[in-house]
């Protein structure tokens, strides 16, 4: 009977480890190019453009826990010789995927918190926005299923 590797026995860490550090990378560049060096929007714009600026701070601190949480989880996965390269780059893919969907479809169309830019044919914007979105998650979620198969198929005898 074959046992697993360090890296098989901790593939939700691995994969976890991942979603969360794509949570907080996708966040960070949305918040830093289009919120701070655009101006196209802030995280709420239904206010002030001081409460803007303060929700824009508390999205800012959010990525941020979220990658260093994944870090965190990372650095234990290096330790115990772990890390799964396939599964947690596709948990990464996965992760920046799903939160920038969840922002283009939720954030901005169904809670309307703010939309990309504020233009007359915001059309574009939205499909090339929640296409990229999906094109990150297909190719994550991808990658861990490939990953997990990998793992099955060493387990076989």
């Amino acid at each position: 009977m074959k046992t697993e590797s360090g890296a098989d026995a901790r593939s939700a860490q691995n994969l976890w480890s991942g979603v969360l550090f794509g949570v907080g990378v996708i966040a960070f560049v949305d918040e830093t190019i289009f919120h701070q060096l655009l101006h196209w929007h802030h995280f709420y714009d239904r206010g002030t453009s001081e409460l803007g600026l303060v929700s824009d701070g508390l999205f800012h601190a959010l990525s941020w826990f979220a990658t260093i949480a994944g870090l965190f989880l990372f650095a234990d996965l290096r330790r115990r010789r772990a890390v799964n390269r396939r599964r947690w780059f596709g948990g990464l893919l996965a992760g920046a995927g799903a939160f920038q969907l969840y922002d283009g479809l939720i954030q901005h169309k169904v809670l309307g918190l703010h939309e990309i830019r504020y233009v007359e044919n915001l059309f574009a914007y939205d499909v090339v926005w929640n296409l990229t979105a999906a094109l990150l998650l297909a190719v994550g979620i991808g990658l861990v299923v490939t990953s997990k198969r990998a793992v099955v198929a060493r387990a076989l005898p």
